[in-house]
């Protein structure tokens, strides 16, 4: 009876997806455009903000005074804007996408402003929390539009378009901060979001579709969820952010963060389980974690994320540090890597809008990004810029097929789903990305030291004391030209000599932060052959062509996802 009952949820809930698929409203191709020129904007709005405030961060420093406040501006936006992603999500699923975008949108130009106005550090902080507030709702409601307008097969040109913008911003944001901050003041920087911001909203208020939710249930909002999920990913967040760097990784502040999450986010799990068991609305669906596409997707975007940002994060270091590259220019010493990821997310979006399948593109994908990673490997001290161009747009050629497939292909499996499968996609590749800063960095600093000392001349041991020699332990020391010139100086005292002894002991922190660096994009090829590995189970259904394929093609195992969770709990 039981093997009934739940065959004959199955199929009632299959049913049900496939009917709200098939009355997926008919919009016209005039409503289309003009609702995806505005959704384009603001996710130009939004990547770029992730990049051009860093270049005026040095500015921004020094205008304001307040410099033990330098990382909490990065800080304060990656908590805020990270953590409400889901929120967000399950609010658009709830009601509606447009009314939860608008909101977002709204929130962030308003702390774009206050951010452009504040008068010291501390309010810098404060209004880039609030503005990553509004920045969470952007990205993953904007992904998750083009899902409501199209079917998954129209959405790959769409959403490789969205890839292409997210590697343009990159190469662009930190060119025009760079700009603005040389040729105006800083505070523009978070200004420029406004005229663009405005002209986005106006065009979503008046020409966006409304994309009322198909939820035909009483709206709830799972306020203690949403409390449970903040207050556990934010210690979690704030543990890796710290950890290597301002505390120990064994310290208890950082174990005692890493307790405090697991305790909290626990809760949450259990707790989620709970509400959706006596059908409630929870923030996350546990049961979205029972259909094996979302789950390997996931697991696949977040570990490629990991591997991703252990390249792009340290490749500045290694092109200004080792190979001498000017920063001054600084966005344009990735123009190879995101080319490549602009063409090919571009290209794997045509090809899965023209043959309907995703899972061989996405192994095509991890393969070129290993041998991106592996040309990485093979940088070494006395490498050249061409060798590094070339291994930068192989990677980002592989790389570019993740920035947009796996959102068409959760989207797919999970239609009824679009807000919950898109945001919770977007939440753990940023957990990803957080979490590969911070460990990426403390391989980094592990390794430099000893191939540092390893690198030290025999003959410069016995001539400079200890102490002289663990001036040079950092490896920033060769991107600060006032560093260098307070070295020679002290070097100077040596004579004629000092001016070698220099020479050799910077060649050896080149050396050691080459070894260092190595190190990081060893472990980023693992952690990319580990997500190709997994992207071989990743189960390939076909994707919806128009409202009568849907109906041909759903998988009983994804139009059910929800239901099988709730009747395998009971």
């Amino acid at each position: 009876m039981a093997s009934t009952s739940q065959v004959s949820s199955v199929e009632e809930e299959k049913i049900s997806a496939i009917e709200q698929t098939q009355e997926r409203p008919r919009y016209t191709d005039r409503e289309k455009l003009l609702t995806m020129l505005g959704v384009l904007m603001v996710m130009l709005l939004a990547s770029l903000d992730q990049t051009i405030v860093d270049t005026a961060m040095p500015r921004i420093i020094t205008d304001l005074r307040g410099i033990n406040y330098y990382t909490w501006v990065t800080t304060a936006y990656l908590l805020t804007s990270t953590v409400m992603v889901p929120i967000y999500g399950k609010l658009s699923d709830i009601f509606g996408r447009k009314p939860i975008f608008l909101i977002g949108v709204v929130l962030f130009l308003a702390g774009s402003a206050a951010c452009g106005a504040s008068q010291n550090m501390a309010q810098l902080v404060a209004f880039r929390a609030f503005q990553g507030i509004g920045a969470a709702a952007l990205m993953p409601i904007a992904i998750a539009v083009i899902g409501d307008l199209f079917t998954a097969r129209e959405r790959g040109r769409w959403q490789g378009l969205t890839g292409g913008i997210f590697g343009l911003s990159s190469v662009l944001g930190p060119t025009a901060g760079g700009w603005i901050t040389d040729n105006s003041t800083w505070r523009w920087v978070f200004y420029v979001n406004l005229p663009i911001g405005a002209i986005a909203l106006l065009v979503l208020i008046f020409l966006m579709p409304t994309l009322h939710s198909k939820d035909s249930r009483r709206p709830s909002i799972d306020y203690l969820g949403a409390a449970l999920l903040i207050a556990g990913t934010v210690p979690f967040l704030l543990a890796f952010t710290w950890a290597g760097s301002t505390y120990p990784w064994l310290s208890w502040q950082i174990m005692s963060l890493f307790a405090g999450a697991l305790v909290v986010l626990t809760t949450f799990v259990f707790y989620e389980h709970n509400l959706e068991r006596h059908d409630g609305q929870p923030i996350i669906d546990p049961s979205l974690f029972t259909n094996r596409i979302f789950t390997t997707s996931v697991l696949i975007s977040m570990i490629t994320s990991m591997g991703m940002f252990g390249c792009i994060v340290f490749l500045p270091l290694y092109s200004q540090g080792v190979l001498g590259i000017s920063a001054t220019n600084s966005g344009l010493r990735l123009i190879p890597l995101m080319g490549g990821i602009i063409v090919s997310s571009i290209v794997s979006g045509i090809l899965v809008s023209r043959f309907g399948k995703y899972k061989l593109i996405a192994i095509a994908g991890m393969v070129i990004a290993i041998g991106g990673s592996l040309l990485l490997q093979q940088l070494t001290a006395d490498s050249t810029p061409n060798q590094l161009i070339v291994a930068m747009l192989v990677l980002g050629l592989g790389l570019g097929c993740s920035f947009s497939l796996y959102t068409i292909i959760v989207q797919n499996a999970l239609p009824t789903k679009l807000g919950q499968a898109t945001s919770g996609l977007t939440f753990f590749r940023q957990i990803g990305g957080t979490i590969a800063v911070a460990a990426m960095g403390s391989v980094m600093n592990s390794t430099y030291s000893p191939a540092f000392q390893n690198a030290i001349p025999a003959a410069v041991k016995k001539v400079l004391p200890g102490k002289t020699l663990d001036l040079f332990n950092d490896p920033n020391v060769l991107l600060s030209d006032e560093v260098q010139k307070q070295f020679q100086k002290q070097l100077a005292a040596y004579g004629p000599q000092g001016k070698a002894l220099y020479g050799q002991l910077m060649e050896a922190v080149k050396v050691g932060l080459t070894g260092g660096i190595h190190n990081v994009f060893v472990l980023s090829s693992l952690l990319m052959v580990l997500a190709f590995i997994i992207s071989l189970f990743l189960k390939e259904i076909p994707l919806i062509g128009n409202k009568r394929k849907a109906a041909e093609h759903e998988a009983p195992e994804d139009a059910a996802s929800t239901s099988v969770s709730a009747i395998s709990i009971h």
